[in-house]
């Protein structure tokens, strides 16, 4: 069967295509007709913007409904006379590296942390070149809006296999014979991190043990988002009863992680963008390092204090990803988990990051709970949300109220008051405002969330 180009509702592709993805409910919101209608436009938008088109690649996560999507999408795309290669199951950050790898297109049919029912498409052009609000979605939206006419050629679909050469790339990122004999425990959530992590640490002097590593996107053990504490308990108690080095705690698709220490302590998104950071100038001297405006301050001053030069940019991949392309930026990291690599065609990778903090490890030759704490300079609140009427109005309230203070709206409203500041930004797609504040200690920080949580609930 081939796909008929048949219109969508603009209506139903308002409610799922976000600023950097595609997801929505399967299959109220997301069904097979429409992800083969979003297929024709992507194909059809990839041959008009990205060159000599040959073929598009295609990954899924382990959501039941996956194989059936995966199939709509690829009958899109041969329906514009491109040819399909599916990857079959795939981390997210698998997927970039093969668009990477073989100079394709691609798209990952997943809905990353979000729970079973969900599924949705992250797409790149060749090369993991970011498609995004501003790069191309808006585009591929309309175009499936309006319905993409089939061409006479139809695409011929083919398989291949992309996680042994993303195995190896990964490890390229670190000296393999200089790693310590380190136990890691890595809470997979039953997404894809349980097939890549043990191909990865495969052949490495690491001792592995993998926690809920069956792929099921029913997730029956617990929520595959681990920004959320209650997520990581298993994982924290696992690291203590085995005496464990490291826990690595994977969201679905694996393109995010977030480490525990091995006294069961968090370590936080800011935190190991400050290792990594390090670790990436020792290798990289004096180059530029990308932080996101919510991680901490401590961030950029281990940059300048190893040499590299710091520069802040918006929240979000797609934005991410073009600073370091402009810049040439060897390594950029976000407070939410994703951390980004110029030798990984500027895409972000989770587990090349762990292995990067496991390489620091092993050149200090001291527990994590100890390398840590060098960069733990201050206190934050954490990302706390706030629903209002209207966001913008609360943001000029909020700035307002601190006239004396350096602000800048880069993303949002970031205001610096020295010893303490905050960035406070209004979501994508619902009417929250999201506060992240910093402050010398956890006192300063409860104190300071108060004062700007009553200026946000103040009356107009």
């Amino acid at each position: 069967m081939t796909s008929n180009g048949a219109p969508i509702d603009p209506a139903r592709l308002d409610a799922v295509v976000k600023a950097y993805d595609i997801r929505g409910t399967y299959p109220d919101q997301l069904d097979a007709a429409m992800v083969e209608g979003l297929g024709a436009a992507f194909a059809a938008f990839a041959l008009a913007t990205d060159g000599d088109v040959a073929e598009i690649l295609i990954g899924r996560d382990m959501r039941p409904s996956g194989v059936e999507l995966a199939d709509a999408f690829a009958r899109g795309v041969t329906s514009q006379g491109v040819d399909v290669v599916h990857l079959g199951l795939c981390s997210t950050d698998e997927v970039f590296f093969a668009s990477g790898h073989w100079g394709a297109p691609a798209a990952q049919l997943t809905a990353s942390h979000n729970p079973a029912q969900y599924n949705g498409i992250k797409l790149c052009l060749s090369g993991a070149k970011p498609v995004g609000e501003d790069s191309g979605l808006g585009e591929i939206k309309a175009a499936a809006a309006a319905g993409v006419a089939p061409t006479d050629r139809v695409g011929a679909v083919g398989e291949r296999d992309a996680l042994a050469p993303f195995a190896d790339h990964v490890r390229s990122f670190v000296d393999a014979d200089g790693l310590a004999p380190l136990r890691v425990v890595a809470d997979t959530a039953n997404g894809m991190g349980g097939l890549i992590a043990p191909a990865v640490f495969a052949g490495l002097p690491i001792e592995l043990e993998v926690l809920f590593g069956e792929l099921d996107g029913t997730f029956p053990n617990h929520p595959a988002d681990p920004i959320q504490p209650e997520n990581l308990r298993d994982l924290q108690a696992r690291v203590l009863e085995t005496g464990a080095d490291v826990g690595l705690a994977f969201d679905g698709d694996a393109d995010r992680v977030f480490l525990v220490d091995d006294e069961g302590q968090l370590v936080s998104g800011s935190l190991t963008t400050a290792i990594v950071a390090r670790e990436m100038l020792e290798l990289h001297p004096g180059s530029t390092i990308l932080h996101n405006l919510i991680c901490s301050k401590a961030v950029p001053e281990v940059i300048v204090e190893n040499g590299g030069t710091p520069v802040r940019t918006r929240v979000g991949h797609s934005l991410i990803k073009k600073v370091m392309a402009d810049t040439g930026a060897a390594f950029g990291g976000e407070h939410s988990g994703h951390y980004y690599f110029r030798d990984n065609y500027r895409a972000d990778s989770g587990i090349i990051a762990a292995l990067v903090v496991l390489q620091a490890l092993s050149h200090a030759g001291v527990a994590l709970s100890v390398l840590r704490k060098p960069f733990e300079r201050y206190a934050a609140s954490g990302e706390l949300n706030t629903t209002v009427p209207d966001t913008a109005a609360v943001i000029d309230r909020v700035a307002a109220a601190y006239p004396d203070a350096k602000q800048d709206r880069l993303d949002g409203l970031t205001v610096d008051l020295g010893e303490w500041w905050f960035n406070l930004r209004p979501s994508n797609t619902e009417p929250l405002l999201r506060l992240n504040l910093e402050a010398p200690d956890d006192e300063a920080v409860a104190r300071r969330v108060a004062e700007v949580q009553a200026i946000i609930a103040a009356e107009g």
